[in-house]
């Protein structure tokens, strides 16, 4: 535990925040920090549960003098994407996250910080430990699996939770407010070829795309920045188109909700074409940063020597690999019409498998019009279709979070953070998958609302989490529980 980072202000958060960080607690490897926040609940002498999907539900009755007030439902989830650069040996499982100071900002050291949704897990923590804080009936509801199928909001029964307002501490600007996020689709590509024999006149390299940011497939996706599955695609239809070439392997990126910053391949060729293959690689090299200039400083193409392997994709198999790789949907496919700058639907080529046979690519589509993502899933389906692959899947779908500008708890909170900063809070909504949506569904009459400090690079080795705004969030959340309206 990081004692500089514990001493920021508010120390009970950031304290209940490094020890949050000494638990690993991955997505559906959440057992630890399951067992970790029912102690935390139980050593209060709170009502706590952990209901049949692994949600921690802790309960905490009013502050005296606000038994009247709304019922407020604390909500965050558990799990964090482990995400680490290459040249990392950190170890998720056993280790616990290494975080830093780094002037205004809080990092961890070549790995993602947690702070997606750990700040907000942290307040809850606070909160339901400190008896001086003034609130109404509290209820904390930590989720699990987020970030990889929504599984612990789809896993809550209606009938739990008996609040009247939804605080969802899990956006990832501070000063603002969100009233609406975007749904989504899974859509998985798999097929399966006979690998042929690799002529003894060929040579091999690895090649690496590689030093791109990633970050949130969903809020990083307005910001242009390379995936790294598309661009090393482009590299082999470049050299295909120039060389007889083979490809015994391609992989690259690996989780669906970040954007994919390394792919790398095997690439066969004649060996009198390794120095023409070579030029060519530093000429679509120097394209790429050319089109990506400064958004992307630290894009590269690396080259290594590899072992000459046996097998490879059969020819006519890896041009439909490229072309189709090529073909399908990635990035913005629409801005929303009704909120200025808001992305409505993008989709992101998340990762992508072949080697041994088998061929998986795997989408995340992501939409606040629920038509528009059936669309864009379509149109990867049909490109893959037209190659003749084995399955096309849509799975983990789902719902967005309409937006209620007429909310009762918004209006509460836009006076709150403006007699606080002195400026009113800007209302938005979202193009990531907050949770909002499906807890809606069975309670479709609770007031919701999201936000939280500012957070960069979420899912990313970049993440971050400015240090300022922290305890602007915080106090806001605590002046949000003092004020929230009596219950008629």
């Amino acid at each position: 535990m990081n004692k500089e980072v514990c001493e920021l202000h508010p120390n009970a958060v950031w304290t209940n925040f490094e020890k949050l960080n000494e638990i690993p607690r991955g997505s559906k490897k959440e057992e630890r920090v399951i067992a970790f926040m029912k102690s935390f609940g139980e050593n209060l002498g709170l009502e706590t549960k952990v209901d049949e999907t692994g949600n921690v539900y802790i309960r905490k009755q009013a502050s005296p003098g606000y038994e009247n007030r709304k019922g407020i439902v604390l909500q965050s989830h558990l799990d964090m994407v482990h995400q680490k650069n290459s040249d990392s040996d950190f170890d998720f499982d056993t280790m616990g996250i290494q975080s830093h100071i780094d002037g205004d900002w809080v990092t961890a050291k070549g790995t993602t910080l947690g702070a997606d949704n750990g700040m907000g897990v942290a307040s809850i923590m606070t909160i339901l430990a400190d008896d001086s804080i003034e609130h109404g009936p509290i209820e904390a509801f930590l989720t699990i699996d987020e970030e990889t199928g929504m599984t612990g909001a789809f896993g809550l029964k209606a009938g739990l939770l008996k609040g009247d307002i939804l605080l969802n501490l899990d956006s990832e600007d501070e000063g603002e407010l969100y009233i609406g996020c975007a749904g989504g689709i899974d859509t998985s590509v798999i097929d399966s070829y006979n690998e042929t024999n690799v002529p003894d006149d060929h040579n091999a390299l690895r090649v690496f795309v590689k030093g791109l940011k990633g970050g949130h497939s969903g809020m990083d996706v307005v910001l242009g920045r390379g995936n790294a599955n598309k661009l090393l695609n482009r590299l082999l239809l470049i050299l295909a188109d120039k060389y007889e070439i083979g490809v015994s392997m391609l992989n690259g990126g690996s989780l669906r909700n970040a954007i994919p910053r390394e792919a790398y391949a095997t690439l066969l060729f004649k060996a009198g074409d390794e120095g023409a293959v070579k030029n060519t690689i530093s000429e679509v090299e120097a394209t790429f940063k050319t089109e990506f200039g400064k958004i992307e400083p630290e894009l590269n193409i690396e080259v290594n020597a590899t072992d000459l392997p046996s097998k490879r994709m059969p020819s006519d198999y890896l041009q439909k690999i490229l072309w189709a790789i090529n073909a399908a949907p990635n990035g913005v496919a629409a801005m929303s019409q009704d909120i200025p700058g808001l992305t409505e639907t993008s989709t992101n080529m998340a990762m992508v498998r072949v080697e041994n046979g088998k061929m998986e690519i795997y989408f995340l589509t992501r939409s606040s019009v629920d038509s528009r993502k059936e669309m864009v899933a379509q149109e990867i389906e049909s490109t893959f279709k037209l190659m003749e692959v084995d399955t096309v899947e849509h799975d983990g779908g789902y719902p967005g979070w309409v937006p209620n500008p007429d909310s009762a708890i918004l209006e509460t909170m836009s006076k709150g953070y403006e007699n606080l900063y002195g400026v009113v809070p800007k209302v938005m909504a979202i193009h990531a998958g907050l949770e909002c949506g499906i807890l809606g569904t069975n309670y479709p009459e609770m007031d919701m609302i999201s936000f939280g400090p500012t957070i960069r690079n979420p899912h990313s080795p970049d993440e971050k989490v400015l240090i300022p705004t922290v305890g602007k969030f915080w106090d806001y959340l605590l002046d949000t529980l003092k004020n929230v309206p009596v219950k008629k």
